[in-house]
């Protein structure tokens, strides 16, 4: 019995133990599991990208500037971080194009190189007469005209030629004076010397009354040698040249200081050009000029710049340029018609040019196309300067010895779009959201790549008719993520600013571009439109 007794606690002590073996198995076997003893290298990883070190920060609109800490723009916006890895590559506003492309497209370059310009400003010119050179006949005394010696206009005259033969009580009363004193002068010469003095000066007085009514000194003489009385005196030209103007009719009476003859001497003459205002700048006193007239197709006429007047005609734009010219035979007749052309250097020294055809003009900047080789190009802002002879003059830029594109150079920026090019170097348009204010109308397709509409609502703040652009402090714009600010536009038609003014609420559209620049295409006052809409609903 004992023995059994033993056997039984024994086997009841093991299924005791088997029970504690159980119940701790499967009380910590799964926390166990869960708890490795060596952590895998892939569970501290991330799932995705993961963000490196900071490099620096980049203008939230895409211009070049950069700052290494954190920063906000002049309007409000943070400037974006740019982690180890995402820096752009160095030659991001470099286009490139496949070689086959390029000999498809038919691009020619040319060298940048120093040239010495010379431009040449033409302006239409009329003949005049040189005020310097005209004179009239204009009687100092009242009388009639007797006979007319130059009696038709455009006869030619001499100096000292007889023009008529006048009657003047006045003339008659000087003589009478004159030969009273000579008669007096020879009564007293036996007389004192103060006597014979005082005739001789009533006797040169009145020869001096007649030298101030313009009798010539041929008429005085012969007064003196015959003694008699003239009742007719002879008025003569006081200058040679040719009568443009004749109001004495034989027969007529005449008052002091009215006008019988006008005299222009054409020996000499002035050709006034009208020179357009921005040309202004390279006409200049003692320049020379080429005059051609189309009265003599075959003659080409030389003259020199005199004076340039201080005004400009408001209607034309124009200033007067003064160039005087001989014209000793006449030729030339005042109020012809003529062509003139100035040969101006813009400066002693060359200067950097390149062709006119190089130059991409997208209305705020110009750019030129710089060949790398190999199919790249660089998109570059310029400077430029005069225009002259198909050459344009670069301020700033470009380096002499670089070659542009002087051809197809359109038909690159249409195969590149030159979009993310233009973004490496000054203006990156903010993304518009995918599908924001797209359009598809019925009947086209979404394939058209129509440019999206942008609406913004904002207030005029300065406005440019020059330029067409106009300042808008607008309100966000939600489809281009933009916040409000405050930025110029250029408008699609000039006409859209006519009827605004600064301090105006208005409601805009805009569009982007080829060059990323966004454009007004639709823009009034605030609440015109739904105005009307509102009456096209009635």
């Amino acid at each position: 019995m004992k023995t059994a007794a033993k056997l039984i606690a024994v086997i009841i002590l093991a299924a005791m133990a088997l029970a504690t073996g159980y119940w701790w198995g499967s009380g910590k076997s799964p926390a166990l599991a869960l708890m490795p003893s060596k952590p895998a290298p892939e569970a501290t990883k991330p799932q995705g990208k993961t963000q490196g070190k900071v490099l620096y920060y980049r203008n939230p609109m895409g211009h070049p500037d950069t700052s290494p800490l954190p920063k906000k723009d002049s309007m409000g916006m943070d400037y974006l971080p740019v982690y180890e890895g995402e820096e752009p590559p160095s030659d991001n506003s470099v286009v490139k194009i496949s070689t086959e492309k390029v000999q498809k497209l038919g691009v020619k370059t040319e060298i940048a190189a120093l040239r010495e310009l010379t431009r040449t400003v033409r302006a239409v010119a009329t003949v005049q007469t040189d005020e310097r050179r005209l004179y009239t006949v204009a009687p100092k005394f009242e009388g009639w005209i007797q006979r007319l010696h130059v009696n038709t206009t455009g006869q030619a005259v001499s100096k000292g030629e007889a023009l008529m033969e006048v009657y003047s009580p006045e003339l008659i009363t000087a003589q009478h004076e004159y030969l009273i004193a000579r008669k007096g002068m020879q009564s007293v010469e036996g007389s004192g010397l103060e006597v014979q003095a005082g005739m001789q000066r009533l006797s040169e007085n009145a020869l001096q009354r007649l030298r101030n009514w313009d009798i010539s000194e041929t008429d005085l003489q012969m007064l003196q040698q015959e003694g008699q009385i003239r009742r007719y005196l002879t008025l003569r030209s006081a200058a040679s040249g040719v009568v443009i103007e004749k109001l004495a009719i034989q027969g007529k009476r005449f008052m002091p200081g009215e006008i019988l003859y006008q005299i222009a001497d054409l020996t000499k003459v002035w050709m006034l050009a009208d020179v357009f205002e921005q040309d202004l700048s390279m006409v200049h006193r003692g320049q020379s000029a080429t005059i051609r007239m189309d009265a003599y197709p075959d003659k080409v006429f030389n003259g020199e710049v005199t004076f340039i007047y201080p005004t400009v005609m408001p209607e034309t734009r124009t200033a007067k340029v003064r160039i005087e010219l001989p014209n000793k035979q006449g030729l030339l007749k005042p109020d012809m018609y003529g062509r003139v052309e100035f040969a101006s250097f813009h400066s002693k020294d060359k200067v950097l040019a390149v062709p006119d055809s190089a130059v991409l003009d997208t209305g705020t900047r110009r750019l030129v196309l710089v060949a790398l080789g190999e199919g790249r190009f660089e998109p570059r802002t310029v400077k430029l300067g005069i225009h002259a002879e198909g050459y344009a003059e670069v301020l700033d830029g470009l380096a002499a010895g670089e070659a542009v594109v002087v051809s197809a150079n359109f038909l690159i920026d249409a195969e590149s779009n030159l979009r993310a090019a233009l973004n490496g170097f000054g203006y990156n348009a903010p993304a518009s959201t995918p599908g924001a204010s797209e359009q598809v109308k019925p009947g086209t397709s979404s394939g058209a790549s129509m440019p999206a509409n942008h609406h913004g609502v904002g207030s005029i703040e300065a406005m440019d008719w020059a330029h067409a652009t106009v300042t808008i402090a607008h309100d966000p714009i939600a489809s281009l993520n933009w916040p409000a600010m405050t930025m110029d536009f250029r408008t699609k038609d000039p006409a859209l600013l006519r009827p605004l003014k600064p301090g105006q609420r208005v409601d805009f559209k805009i569009i982007e571009e080829p060059a990323g620049e966004y454009v007004i295409v639709r823009i009034q006052p605030l609440g015109a439109s739904s105005a009307a809409s509102n009456q096209g609903g009635h």
